[in-house]
């Protein structure tokens, strides 16, 4: 490792904790400045002064604001969330822990399929531009990332599920199968092929491939149109002409020449559009009833369940910081000058 990517890496790694910590607040003031109180929310006007008391305590609800938020911040550092209002005696963290592995589960296969189809048809469309084949992928482009989610979703359950009863409706897998599979890590693919139990892994696949699709579809058209206003631009570059100019395969120049130096841009999309993602997941997972924490969190506002919901987001912001932080990290592995 070179003295350079190490002062950047330590310099993104400092950067990372203001930023963290100024999420983690922002959660924290938010939950406190919404109207309402979430005790009696959650039970009811009717609910006992003794009963509520007895609940604010537990919560520690009835504490100084300033002592509130650094327990918040403690209770974040080392993941105890304490128990939701409506789960009882069962802790935050053991739900997030089975939910939040659903929702990364989902939203690889959804990302990787974002990237390596928008990438593929961004380039081929920079190829091809003004011609039949350009307008058609700028137009699918554009259809596709106008649809909502959750109608997209829908078409597709209609579609695969309902008439041609070819993939499951909803679910991460068949219940007959999922009494007797042994989960180690909530990653059910990953489970099955450790447990080498291929009936659950064909299973899993099928019940992951609607709302991948769906996922990992509906923002395919943004990686589509930046590939190709960049491809475009580096088909015109210097280094393209003088490769021309030496006789090299115009499917070389751009493929292995072109779009190698548009993939700076694209990294950065692909961090940003990964945080958005998870939030797309929100979608996804109720429109599929995939149990994930995204359709967790939804349930809990619903539900009005005010320790649940805080603990959650709080995640999603440290979630969305790493991903920052590794898409940083990557950008200095791809473009050295970025070091320094």
């Amino acid at each position: 490792m070179s003295a350079s990517f190490r002062n950047f890496l330590i310099t993104r790694l400092l950067l990372t904790i203001p930023m963290v910590l100024i999420l983690i607040t922002f959660v924290f003031v938010i939950m406190r400045i919404l109207p309402g109180d979430p005790i009696r929310s959650q039970l009811g006007p009717r609910v006992s002064a003794e009963q509520a008391d007895r609940i604010a305590e537990r919560l520690g609800l009835n504490r100084p604001l300033y002592i509130q938020y650094f327990d918040f911040l403690w209770k974040t550092v080392t993941l105890d969330f304490g128990t939701a209002l409506t789960q009882g005696e069962r802790p935050i963290r053991q739900e997030l822990s089975e939910k939040l592995p659903a929702t990364i589960e989902l939203t690889i296969p959804a990302m990787t399929f974002t990237a390596i189809f928008g990438i593929f048809f961004g380039a081929f469309a920079a190829r091809r531009r003004k011609k039949p084949e350009d307008f058609g992928i700028r137009l699918f482009s554009i259809i596709i990332y106008s649809i909502p989610i959750f109608f997209l979703g829908l078409i597709f359950q209609i579609i695969f599920s309902v008439r041609l009863n070819i993939l499951p409706l909803a679910g991460r897998m068949n219940p007959l199968l999922l009494v007797n599979f042994n989960s180690i890590t909530n990653f059910y693919v990953l489970d099955a092929i450790l447990t080498r139990n291929w009936p659950a892994l064909l299973s899993a696949l099928k019940h992951l491939v609607l709302p991948a699709l769906t996922l990992g579809l509906a923002l395919t058209g943004v990686f589509i149109r930046l590939t190709r206003v960049n491809m475009i631009e580096m088909l015109q570059a210097d280094f393209i002409t003088a490769g021309r100019a030496r006789g090299l395969p115009e499917r070389r120049l751009a493929y292995r020449h072109a779009l190698r130096n548009t993939f700076i841009p694209i990294l950065t999309l692909i961090g940003l559009q990964l945080a958005i993602l998870m939030a797309g997941a929100v979608l996804t997972e109720t429109t599929f009833s995939w149990p994930g924490i995204g359709r967790y969190l939804v349930t809990r506002i619903q539900l009005r369940d005010y320790t649940a919901v805080q603990s959650t987001i709080a995640v999603f912001a440290v979630f969305v910081a790493g991903i920052s932080l590794a898409m940083d990290v990557l950008y200095a592995f791809v473009d050295p000058r970025i070091r320094y």
